[in-house]
């Protein structure tokens, strides 16, 4: 009993924790910012957390929420019937209504922004429809919410134990704080089916969904190795441009993002096979130990380049390195399309890495071998070695 009441009391601490957490992420202050001069746009993968943060701004009766999911909600947004005197109407997954950026625009440009209007989905908001040639610049700003990573959680938890929770059950806030691995996994299941059946039909008109789900299997299987379109093709049985349409739609949905190679400055670089990362780290198979950990170090880096470039204006991407020789550095963070950070990941700080090999492209930061197994910082002469728990704890988001 003594056992069962402890833990009962450490579920409880960590749900408490978990709420706290989710009622002050990354980009609460930034949103609330924005939205007293223009519309937010606030993007992100289904079930990250968009919601909850949106009403979490204004909490109601300050705010009005409406789906335009719901039938009863998309006849007051199609009537623009909200009640005017709130401080925040939020508009979800209105991104599915025909025309959203015209009718949202004049809106805007006939009423302002009193109420405040942030919209959200789960598709890219910044994509545009075929056809599509409307455009609110000028009028929106552009957030995009990742989930929980190492920086985000350091306030009620260990870098290390932070790692190692996300390494284990990626960082979407529900497998992340649930009670245990089966309800993660059972999220897990449900949430890949979801964002294939519902959000995939959004964006394209893909019929054949058993072969993308046994392409994101084949996808998760080659975390951190360059993808081959037409291998790919092979073992899925379509055409290497139906691969390469497949997988532009899954990142346009949030189940996956891009890394391109960088070939500024590198000679003999190898000029197109990507690299393909999942915004859930646990979708990497469990026994891929090292890919699981490049997986989580990507989605740091990216979350890291696009919050300095939605708060602060920074263009940039994330790029890895590779020559035709063989040699290779995992990520290359590029900021106003120069080189600024080279990051190589390991589980254990045995041999060497191939900053020398990419010299010539001259980071504006010292490059860094992060590892994951908890080691000392050390310097050598032209490259540091870092436990990959603090140093992500480091990051700006």
């Amino acid at each position: 009993m003594y056992q069962s009441n402890a833990h009962v009391i450490l579920v409880q601490s960590f749900l408490t924790l978990a709420l706290v957490w989710l009622l002050n992420r990354y980009l609460s202050d930034l949103i609330k910012k924005d939205l007293d001069s223009k519309i937010v746009l606030l993007a992100g993968p289904r079930q990250v957390g968009k919601t909850w943060l949106s009403k979490s701004i204004y909490p109601p009766p300050r705010s009005v929420y409406l789906n335009f999911d719901r039938s009863t909600d998309r006849t007051v947004i199609k009537n623009e019937a909200w009640d005017r005197s709130a401080d925040l109407v939020i508009l979800d997954e209105i991104h599915k209504m025909r025309g959203w950026k015209a009718w949202i625009k004049g809106i805007y440009d006939t009423e302002g922004v009193r109420p405040r209007l942030l919209l959200t989905g789960s598709a890219r908001l910044d994509m545009t429809r075929r056809g599509d040639k409307e455009s609110l610049a000028g009028r929106h700003h552009l957030l995009r919410l990742h989930p929980l990573s190492v920086k985000e959680l350091t306030a009620g938890m260990s870098a290390e134990e932070s790692l190692a929770r996300l390494l284990k059950r990626g960082g979407f806030p529900e497998p992340f704080f649930a009670r245990d691995d089966v309800d993660a996994d059972r999220w897990r299941l449900s949430h890949v089916d979801s964002m294939l059946r519902e959000d995939l039909r959004e964006v394209s008109v893909i019929q054949d969904v058993k072969s993308v789900e046994y392409l994101v299997d084949r996808l998760a299987a080659q975390v951190g190795s360059p993808v081959s379109y037409q291998s790919l093709a092979e073992d899925v049985g379509v055409s290497a441009p139906t691969i390469k349409r497949w997988i532009q739609t899954l990142e346009a949905i949030y189940v996956i993002f891009i890394v391109y190679p960088w070939t500024r400055k590198v000679k003999g670089s190898i000029l197109k096979q990507p690299k393909i990362y999942f915004f859930d780290t646990a979708r990497i198979p469990e026994g891929q130990v090292a890919a699981r950990f490049e997986n989580l170090v990507a989605c740091s880096l990216l979350k890291h380049q696009q919050f300095r470039q939605d708060s602060l204006g920074i263009k940039g991407a994330l790029h890895y390195l590779r020559d035709k020789r063989g040699a290779e550095v995992d990520f290359l963070v590029v900021e106003r399309s120069s080189a600024r950070w080279m990051v190589e990941c390991k589980l254990s700080p045995d041999g060497h890495p191939n900053f020398a090999a990419f010299a010539a492209v001259n980071p504006t930061e010292r490059p860094v071998l992060l590892v994951q197994k908890p080691i000392r910082n050390l310097s050598y002469e032209t490259w540091d070695l870092k436990n990959a728990a603090p140093w992500l704890a480091g990051l700006d988001a």
